[in-house]
Order: structure tokens, then C-alpha cells, then sequence
């Protein structure tokens, strides 16, 4: 797993990364929690999110967004970690530019981060957003949303309750042409102490179904 440095918009970015053997495998870039509480590319979630993606032959990148460990640069509230994400993809593409298709996982904060790469990037097919926290930042730019993913959480998350979470999906249920599975872990917490390998399960059961071309609009989507 190469350690890699690329350029962002506020200095160099440090990530991990890992080519599929396919020329054109699917790219997934997969995004951490908040950076001000401990966040990184290795929490334990993000990295065993990365490794499902890449046991089943995704071009795949996590990566620290900026201010932390050695990428360049200060936290800014979301902004400039957009710009990051958006950087970091530019950066596998242009390694791989027969790569058409590509997901985004985002954990908490990342989350957020990534919904908001889904809607500036339509060759984003599928999203998997972990603990999101409609609470504490917002969603609305989800007018609509454009792929079908996987929204997941625990029912004792104190930090993005259930609640907020499930208004959320039915915001986004009501949506035509894309299909949102939800799935609610019994006993998690935002943080899925003793239950990561459970999340990981389901995240590696929707990926699975998707690859065989479930759990989506049977229409084809098209790229701008």
C-alpha cells in the first residue's frame, strides 16, 4: 500500500493508496472524521473501509485532509476539506484516466465531505455515508441527490441521533430515480465500539449487491 503526496488546494496532501489491477477498475476515495476531534485517514473505519474496496479491485485513496499529520495546511470548517476531497479525486484520475465509475465513503464528518463531492461530481454512482450528522451540519444541498448509496448509523448515536438521521432518509426516499438503503446497527454508538465489524459487514453486503447490479435505479445514469 503506496504512501503517496499530492497536491491540494492549501499545500501538499498525505494519503495511502492503492491501484486496481484492471485498467479500468472503479476508483472509491474514502474520507475521515472531524479533524479537530481526532479524525484521520487511519481511524479504524476508515481503514478497514479501504481495504474493502480494495479486496474487491477498486482504485482506492484515503487520505488526511488538510492540517492533518504531514498535509499542508489549517481546518476550515468543511470548505477547503471539500476542495480537498475534490483535489484527492482529481489526483486518482489522472493516474487513471480509463476509470469511469467511482464511489465515495465518508465516516461523520467525512460524510458530510463526501455528499457534498457526490453532488459537484457526477461520476459518482454510489455513496456510502456512515454516522452522518444532519444535526450538526446541512443537508439541504441535497436538492436532489443524485446516486443511490447506503446511509448507516447506530441506534444509540448521541452525537447524530437516530431521529435527525431518519428525517434525512425520508427527505431522501421521496427523491425519483435513485434508490436510499438505510440500515440502523441495535446497540451502536457514533463511534460502533464493538460493533465496527458489524458496519463493515453491511457496508461489504450493499457494495457486494451493488456490483451485481442491485440496490439501485435500473435506469443508467447519465455523465454530464
Amino acid at each position: 500500500m503506496p504512501e503517496v503526496i499530492f497536491n491540494g488546494p492549501a499545500g501538499r496532501l498525505e494519503g495511502r493508496y492503492q491501484a486496481g489491477k484492471e485498467k479500468n477498475a472503479p476508483i472509491a476515495i474514502v474520507l475521515h472524521p472531524h479533524p479537530r476531534f481526532g479524525g484521520t485517514m487511519n481511524n479504524q473505519i476508515v481503514y478497514k473501509l479501504f481495504y474493502m474496496f480494495v479486496e474487491r479491485g477498486f482504485t482506492t485513496l484515503r487520505f488526511n485532509f488538510r492540517g492533518i499529520g504531514r498535509s499542508q495546511g489549517e481546518f476550515d470548517h468543511g470548505s477547503g476539506e471539500l476542495s480537498d476531497a475534490a483535489s484527492a479525486l482529481d489526483w486518482v484520475q489522472s493516474i487513471h484516466p480509463d476509470s469511469k465509475q467511482c464511489w465515495v465513503a465518508g465516516y461523520s464528518f467525512g460524510s458530510w465531505i463526501g455528499m457534498q463531492l457526490l453532488m459537484r461530481r457526477p461520476e459518482i454512482e454510489g455513496f456510502f455515508s456512515i454516522a452522518p450528522q444532519p444535526n450538526s451540519y446541512d443537508f439541504s444541498f441535497l436538492a436532489p441527490c443524485p446516486s443511490s448509496g447506503l446511509i448507516i448509523h447506530g441506534d444509540k448515536d448521541r452525537v447524530a441521533p437516530p431521529k435527525d438521521v431518519q428525517t434525512l432518509v425520508d427527505k431522501l426516499k421521496t427523491q425519483k430515480g435513485i434508490l436510499i438503503t438505510q440500515k440502523t446497527l441495535e446497540g451502536a454508538n457514533h463511534f460502533f465500539n464493538d460493533h465496527t465489524d458489524e458496519l463493515i459487514g453491511e457496508c461489504a453486503d450493499y457494495l457486494d449487491r451493488r456490483l451485481a447490479g442491485e440496490l439501485s435505479d435500473p435506469r443508467p445514469k447519465r455523465l454530464k
